[in-house]
């Protein structure tokens, strides 16, 4: 791949000389390495298919109650942005940062995702019920060891990187995965007030340098990276579909279905699951 800039319709935020590491210089103090630091016990810096030209896979990990265009938008996006090659959407069984109340049926949440994303480079998976995990670093971590040839991206909007510093062993992922964060409206300030943002800030790549194939096959790609992308806001939002239509879920049969990275069935509500393979 030639070193040329890819004409997208958005703005590159994170590179040298880019608004966002101004801003944060502006709001915060150059952190103690000893206070944001790598933590004692992470792991080394994440080489995970440097050289070897697996394929570079964005993960996106979300309730998906429901599913709906917006997701789909910023998924090609940073597809394109970033130059993966898919992006996964990881329907989460249970999200233990939100309340259960109103959350539709995994198999629901499933099939929406899978509307959504046909005919896309997107593959849809509930891997998450199958691994047993819960918290994204324990998530990252059984991917990365089940598919040691893919190279994964976690992407995430401003909005949770402004409060990623909540999330369980938040500095271990920043070590483990390249992260890209999409902008969005109203979340500026927080994020760059973020304890998040003070680690991250600097470890920022521009989104053409990430993408270059080039400076990959050097062997120099590894965690932590933050690639920080903006593009025009997508007022969609699964808060404002289930308010229009609170029983969106029954649009969906039970027709059986099977996970597009594991290929075992999703569960349907009222169904035993599928038996373990030997």
């Amino acid at each position: 791949m030639k070193n040329s800039v890819i004409n997208l319709n958005f703005w590159e935020l994170a590179g040298p000389v880019g608004v966002w590491p101004r801003l944060i210089d502006s709001f915060l103090p150059r952190p103690s390495p000893l206070r944001f630091g790598a933590p004692a016990d992470a792991p080394q810096p994440s080489r995970r298919g440097s050289g070897r030209g697996g394929p570079r896979v964005g993960l996106l990990g979300g309730s998906f109650n429901p599913a709906h265009g917006g997701h789909r938008r910023i998924s090609l996006f940073a597809l394109r942005a970033l130059g993966l090659d898919e992006v996964w959407w990881l329907v989460s069984p249970g999200n233990p940062l939100k309340p259960s109340e109103g959350m539709a049926s995994l198999d629901a949440r499933y099939r929406s995702a899978v509307e959504q994303a046909r005919l896309a480079p997107i593959r849809v998976t509930a891997i998450e019920r199958e691994l047993g995990t819960r918290y994204t670093v324990d998530t990252i971590a059984a991917l990365q060891a089940r598919y040691p040839k893919r190279d994964f991206v976690w992407l995430m909007g401003s909005d949770n990187l402004a409060t990623f510093h909540k999330w369980r062993e938040w500095r271990r992922i920043a070590w483990s995965v390249p992260i890209a964060v999409i902008a969005r409206p109203g979340y500026e300030m927080a994020t760059v007030a973020s304890p998040a943002a003070a680690l991250l800030r600097r470890f920022t790549m521009d989104a053409a340098r990430f993408r270059n194939s080039q400076f990959r096959n050097r062997g120099e790609w590894s965690a932590p990276i933050l690639v920080t992308l903006r593009f025009d806001p997508d007022a969609r939002s699964a808060t404002a579909i289930r308010a229009g239509e609170p029983n969106w879920a029954s649009r969906y049969g039970n027709a059986p279905i099977r996970d597009q990275i594991t290929h075992r069935l999703i569960t349907h509500p009222g169904t035993q699951p599928e038996p373990e393979s030997a």
